[in-house]
């Protein structure tokens, strides 16, 4: 079982910048995939970026390339930096481990879910 637990979500202005956390626990290897996935009102959930726990295989999705940077410390936490916050980025914000050590970016590759944290940029 692997627990994850998101923060940092809020309200910002266009231009703006927040950092989310995404805190993990349980049964987590060096080898899992963890990612960000988003979640718009009436949309599909997207993917936003991934990496795995040792920082190999990082990539972003194209909306947010040059914009935002996932990154890690050195326990089981993980965070996403988002810059030049848009407007199209309001949504529902959610990380993500999968089991499988290949790489995937689909949600159904993806066997645990954080609770999410809202977004919202204000134009």
């Amino acid at each position: 079982q692997v627990q994850l637990v998101e923060s940092g979500g809020g309200l910002v202005q266009a231009g703006g910048s927040l950092r989310l956390s995404c805190a993990a626990s349980g049964r987590t290897y060096w080898s899992n995939m963890i990612s960000w996935f988003r979640q718009a009102p009436g949309k599909e959930r997207e993917f936003v970026a991934a990496m795995r726990w040792t920082g190999m295989n990082l990539n972003y999705g194209d909306s947010v390339k040059g914009r935002f940077t996932f990154s890690r410390d050195n326990a089981n936490t993980v965070y996403l930096q988002m810059s030049s916050l848009k407007p199209e980025d309001t949504a529902v914000y959610y990380c993500a481990v999968r089991t499988n050590p290949g790489v995937g970016y689909a949600t159904s590759d993806y066997d645990y879910w954080g609770q999410g944290t809202q977004v919202t940029v204000s134009s």
